[in-house]
């Protein structure tokens, strides 16, 4: 499976900022959203990933508040990214190594969206349980062996 897979079934719903938008700001889209991450986008090119992570820096940094820091302040610069390409057993790998639960996934330089560890897990779980399902109506029709 490909994270192009992922993409198909999860939908190309995609929320980005600016670097110059506050912490403040990126906080009530996430929230609004129910969504852990944001990419930030300058000139139609991804330069950034903000998530709880590095809000939660920023709050402990600044004794709770965010006043009017910029996303471009606190975000990742450098954020893991895979391709549509990327297979299933790679992504999961690359987001443990590196504790990443949110993968910008790129074709070129043109964001095609992001995947998540719950997106991930999901893929993983549905999967099996579809493997499942073939594996015990494969045992339910095996043929009996006739009696000599």
């Amino acid at each position: 499976m490909k994270v192009s897979d992922i993409l198909r079934l999860k939908g190309n719903t995609l929320y980005s900022v600016t670097p110059e938008t506050t912490v403040n700001t990126a906080v009530r889209i996430m929230a609004e959203h129910d969504i852990g991450s944001l990419v930030v986008i300058q000139y139609s090119e991804l330069v950034g990933m903000l998530t709880f992570r590095e809000v939660i820096g920023v709050l402990a940094h600044n004794h709770g508040s965010v006043d009017q820091v910029t996303v471009g302040k606190v975000m990742d610069e450098q954020p893991l990214t895979c391709t549509p390409e990327t297979e299933l057993d790679e992504v999961r790998r690359m987001m443990l190594d590196r504790h990443a639960r949110y993968l910008p996934v790129l074709e070129k330089k043109v964001l095609m969206g992001v995947i998540s560890f719950y997106d991930v897990a999901k893929t993983v779980v549905d999967a099996q349980g579809f493997e499942n399902t073939m594996l015990k109506a494969y045992i339910r029709d095996w043929p009996e062996i006739a009696e000599k």
